[in-house]
Order: structure tokens, then sequence, then C-alpha cells
């Protein structure tokens, strides 16, 4: 049976104010994205939810505003005002002063790790396998910090290769791979589209990344890329498999806020994950939406 309401971590909220950063991937984007989307706009999309604390996910701001993002991000956590109480921030293991970056925050609590966007068109494949990007997510496993890898799905035996090459750093795979839900469509289903990838050949790399034992995967994201009429089941097979793959210990929730809602509300997401997890035991349950994500960031 499902949890009626569930006391949830959120593993993946982000948070913009666009007179503080600029983020180019707005540019031309209409509504629901490009408006103002802080701790006030979350707090009223979540109302009657159990959040009990949201975790900051960079926003892949103008490379010359990754400090501003982080001192702004870093304050808001520490003011207290908000259920905003741990981050997530932007930096590019494959660039030049990477470590200088990621030393300031060694020793604040409050960062659990970093992310830099692998899925855009401007990143080649096969950058996360480069000499400088790999010694570089050895460095944030030293620091005892995490790594959040979101790439095109295409590319995800590149993720099982960085995890294998970084046996002592954390990987947190996104999005659930990027899953496009329209693969896992029928073909009769006049919805399907041409999907971003093949599902079976999404089920198989999804299976050679659970054998890296430091990758989790993040049950996010799936909910922005549903078409217009959907339901819970149209999202099962990729949570599913998710769970199947990688075990209820390795998932975490995240709701990928306010992306999420080019499908769906914040609310909305997280009623049709309750559906489609409600056969699983409750512990399975809540080690989803809680208790996974505090073993997985060190909360």
């Amino acid at each position: 049976m499902p949890t009626a309401t569930p006391s949830i971590i959120d593993t993946h909220q982000h948070l913009w104010d666009l007179e503080t950063l600029k983020l180019p991937w707005l540019n031309n984007a209409g509504p629901p994205l490009a408006a103002q989307h802080w701790t006030q706009q979350y707090a009223a999309e979540t109302q009657g939810l159990d959040i009990q604390a949201a975790m900051y996910m960079e926003v892949d701001a103008a490379a010359d505003q990754k400090q501003r993002e982080a001192d702004t991000i870093l304050e808001l956590i520490s003011s207290g005002k908000s259920n905003t109480r741990y981050a997530i921030l932007s930096a590019d293991p494959g660039k030049n002063g990477f470590r200088k970056f990621v030393d300031q925050f060694r020793d604040n609590e409050a960062v659990k790790g970093f992310r830099q966007v692998l899925h855009g068109g401007s990143t080649p494949a096969g950058y996360c396998l480069t000499p400088k990007f790999i010694e570089n997510c050895r460095y944030l496993g030293q620091l005892g910090k995490t790594f959040d890898l979101c790439l095109r799905p295409k590319e995800l035996k590149d993720a099982a290769r960085l995890a294998e090459a970084c046996p002592q750093t954390r990987f947190v795979l996104d999005h659930c791979g990027n899953a496009d839900p329209k693969a896992f469509f029928a073909s009769s289903d006049s919805r399907r589209g041409t999907p971003a990838h093949d599902a079976d050949k999404w089920r198989q790399d999804m299976a050679t990344l659970a054998e890296q034992e430091n990758l989790c995967c993040k049950i996010s994201g799936i909910v922005a890329r549903v078409p217009g009429s959907w339901s819970p089941d149209d999202l099962r097979p990729i949570v599913q498999h998710c769970a199947d793959a990688f075990g209820d210990r390795r998932i975490v929730f995240g709701s990928d806020w306010p992306v999420c809602k080019l499908g769906a509300s914040l609310k909305e997401w997280v009623a049709a994950l309750t559906e489609i997890i409600a056969p699983w035991p409750p512990s399975a349950q809540s080690r989803l939406w809680r208790e996974n994500a505090t073993t997985v960031y060190q909360i």
C-alpha cells in the first residue's frame, strides 16, 4: 500500500532568480520556466506535502556566475528561512581551476556534491572520460563529496566507465538516465512519435550502470517529458526497471522542480510516483522518498 503522505527529502530542487543569475538555456524559453522560481514559489507548490528537506541542484548558470550562484544558495541555506538545507553546486571536473573552486567548500557540510551537465549540445560525447575529468572526480571522493551525472541516454555507458574509474567517489545518475517515456509506449500509440532512444538499449545500459556499486539512480526528471495526456502507467516501466536494476537501497527521489512543470506539477509527480510504487513494501517506499538520500548524500 502507498504511504498516504510520505516524508520526503527532495534531492533535486532547482531555484532561480533571473534578476540575480543568467541562465543562457532559458533565453528562448517561455512559461512555465522563464519566471521567478524561488523558495516562496516552491513552498506554495509543495503545500500539503511533507518535505522534510530540499537539496538545491545547480541550474547551469553562465560560466562566469558559478561563484555568485554558490554564494547566493549558501547564504539562503545559512539563513534557515526555508527547507532548502543542502546543495549540489556547479563545477566542471574537466576544467582548470576545478580543485581551487571545490576546495572552498570542502568543510561546508551543506555542500554535498557537485554537478556539470553533460547532455547539452556543446558537450562532446566521452567528455566525462577525459583524464582530467576522471582525476578530478577521484578528488571529490577524497573530499567525501558526490558527483551528479546528467547525460544523454545514448552515452550511459560512459557513466559506468567513469564510476568504475573512480571507485571511492559516489555518483548519482540523474533523471533515470534521461529516459524518454515515449520510448516505452506501444508502436501503435499515437503519442509515441520519435523517442529519444531505444527502450531495450536503455534497459541494458541501466543494468550495466547498476553493476557499479558506487553509482545510484535518481528517480526524477521523467515526468517533464510525458506527452500532454498521460497516466502513472506511462512512467511505471522506467521507475520499476530502475528499482529492479539498482535495488531499493540505491534509488533516491528528486522533484526536478520547476522543470517538472513541463509535464506536471510537483504534487502531480509525487502522486503519480506514489501510485507507481504502491505495490512495494513500505520500507522500500520510505527508502526511496527519504532514507536513501541520507546515505547517498551523507545527510
